[in-house]
């Protein structure tokens, strides 16, 4: 297992760079669709784990999926990874009809930093509203990285905003701290085992978004460590479905769309 991780490690930072994996349904009809961000503190992309086996999974429930590699580490400190996942966001919906995509209320997901870069989306200052770019229909984030303040995870923290940062963008870019009542719904959860990311991080955003009235559905487990992906055989097991359940609950029309 630790040998599979690092050769999965090593194929991930020699992938580097801004491009887009497409996981697209290719059977006549249209299908709603999903947009993953995978971890890697900010520093690499972790495809190989939070990346393409989420997007296989959607694929075998009826959703197209696309997985977003960003540019980030050493000279690619922010904005460049929100405006890397802008770009893809917008290649993605300007090509919605040639790849039979509905369009409307897609999912964005986010693991570890990539919880962080998906939940910046999802605020005004550094997400879909400063892109003009079309609101998410649910959030799904997995162990994510949250605040930059004590809780923050010093890796990612140090390549996203540099060493010397300012307290204004660290403000910013402390997402508990920019929730406001049209943030999309969230569905997140953590391991409590955690030993890279605190927990915290995700109980500071249940509690941002249950103080201005989000919907929001905040998960934790016993014995799960990080970077665990969809957990299969662990106690967080099913959290994946859970999450799809999730965004499911919050598109009134989806089914129908999917049906015509």
């Amino acid at each position: 297992m630790i040998l599979k991780r690092k050769l999965r490690r090593l194929l991930d930072k020699y992938h580097q760079g801004y491009y887009i994996e497409k996981y697209i349904i290719n059977d006549g009809k249209k299908h709603p669709m999903a947009i993953i961000c995978p971890g890697g503190g900010y520093h690499w992309v972790c495809s190989f784990s939070e990346g393409m086996p989420y997007a296989k999974k959607l694929n075998s429930m009826g959703y197209s999926a696309f997985v977003i590699h960003y540019r980030c580490g050493k000279g690619y400190e922010y904005p460049i990874p929100q405006e890397d996942l802008a770009r893809a966001i917008r290649e993605i919906l300007s090509n919605s009809e040639k790849w039979n995509l509905i369009a409307e209320n897609y999912s964005l997901w986010g693991s570890s930093a990539g919880g962080h870069l998906a939940a910046s989306f999802g605020t005004k200052k550094m997400g879909y509203s400063n892109y003009n770019l079309p609101k998410p229909g649910a959030i799904i984030l997995s162990y994510p990285v949250i605040t930059m303040y004590e809780k923050a995870h010093q890796g990612s923290r140090d390549y996203l905003l540099g060493k010397d940062y300012s307290p204004k963008l660290q403000e910013m870019a402390s997402i508990e701290k920019q929730i406001t009542k049209d943030y999309p719904p969230v569905f997140v959860w953590h391991g409590l085992s955690d030993r890279d990311v605190d927990p915290d991080n995700s109980r500071l955003l249940a509690e941002a978004l249950r103080q201005k009235g989000v919907k929001y559905n905040y998960l934790t487990f016993e014995g799960v460590d990080h970077g665990v992906g969809i957990g299969e055989k662990l106690a967080c097991e099913g959290w994946f479905e859970q999450a799809v359940d999730f965004w499911q609950s919050c598109l009134g029309t989806m089914k129908e769309l999917n049906d015509d």
